[in-house]
């Protein structure tokens, strides 16, 4: 029998003839609405905590370790399940995109950075620092793209996340600026953050079920995560990276153009898109990477604050600024037929979904 109600619902949400069920209300689920709003809510939450109750994070025992000391901890676990969802089996084209995706995020950024050290030094330009200039344009965020490449791309543009994954946290920057000179971060403190994601890889790869549930705890651990990265930093601190955040969120914005046409020259013609825009990002992650940098060189802990609060408005701009830059570029190609979008490539698909018919 065919059920009709006034208004169209999913049927999963139909019952008792035709009664809507009422969804319960989750802060959780309104928290994940809001664009960064998984990284940007609890951290705000540590920041007012450590701002007005800071005795309060103080008290010692499991309340001090979970939202005022345990940022290593969660970073470790954050890492490890971040790991486990890397699926080593997608090859061929994601695999290819991914690489170029990320090689391109990575060159971008510690160039940028490197230039910024040599000229100004630790304290960079204009209250950006070169460590929050390199957190912010190689990390990019991956959620965000996901959704982009549903709506601009194919399944090989998101299969390339398996790759592009790895730019999450803090361990490009800490090569970056370890190889170059910018931090003195011993080779122990790269064996030590490669080994819970060595172990996530291999462990989700072999275990399709701890796979699943590492993508699914992903969201709690980060949450949590940043509590702890939140509470070093006061309400002072934060509005310190005001207009240098708005600078960095400009420079990772504009970096959604400079990605796209690099990422068309790296695609056979009939296979180009406007993908390469999606990466302009800054992950919400990138607010973790200037503390663990600090961690393993305190030379950089005047600065950890600071560019943590800059990452984190450039990640709340960004999320905004890149689809709409993505949205545009596709737009335009659509309009030039180039690309996808071109007569050959159309005719293309046309004829393997026939064959697939056949």
């Amino acid at each position: 029998s065919i059920i009709k109600t006034n208004k169209s619902y999913p049927i999963s949400n139909i019952r008792n003839g035709g009664e809507r069920m009422t969804e319960k209300k989750s802060f959780f689920r309104l928290m994940q609405k809001i664009p960064g709003g998984l990284i940007i809510v609890p951290m705000l939450i540590g920041v007012l905590a450590n701002t007005f109750i800071p005795s309060v994070l103080e008290i010692g025992g499991f309340t001090t370790g979970m939202f005022k000391t345990g940022t290593n901890c969660l970073l470790g676990m954050f890492l490890m399940l971040n790991g486990a969802s890397i699926n080593v089996k997608k090859i061929g084209l994601p695999l290819y995109k991914g690489f170029v995706l990320t090689l391109m995020k990575f060159i971008l950024g510690v160039s940028l950075g490197l230039i910024v050290a040599k000229l100004c030094g630790n304290a960079g330009v204009l209250g950006v620092t070169p460590m929050a200039i390199i957190a912010a344009i190689t990390n990019s965020a991956g959620g965000l793209y996901l959704g982009l490449a549903q709506q601009y791309g194919d399944e090989s543009d998101a299969g390339a996340i398996s790759i592009l994954s790895l730019n999450d946290g803090p361990f490009f920057t800490m090569i970056a600026m370890g190889t170059a000179g910018m931090a003195s971060i011993p080779v122990e403190a790269f064996i030590a953050t490669l080994i819970p994601l060595i172990i996530g890889i291999v462990w989700g790869n072999l275990d399709e079920t701890f796979r699943e549930l590492a993508e699914k705890s992903l969201p709690i651990i980060t949450f949590f995560m940043m509590i702890p990265i939140g509470a070093g930093m006061s309400l002072a601190s934060l509005a310190e990276g005001g207009f240098a955040g708005i600078l960095l969120a400009i420079l990772s914005a504009m970096s959604a153009f400079v990605f796209y046409f690099l990422f068309q020259l790296c695609l056979p013609k009939n296979r180009r898109n406007a993908m390469g825009a999606a990466i302009g990002t800054t992950a919400a992650n990138a607010t973790s990477v200037p503390v663990s940098v600090a961690e393993m060189d305190p030379a950089w802990q005047p600065y950890a604050s600071t560019a943590t609060a800059q990452c984190a408005v450039a990640a709340i701009i960004t999320a905004f600024t890149a689809p709409m830059i993505t949205a545009f570029l596709d737009k335009r190609m659509r309009k030039k037929k180039m690309g996808v979008y071109s007569e050959e490539a159309v005719r293309e698909r046309e004829l393997a979904k026939a064959e697939n018919n056949c």
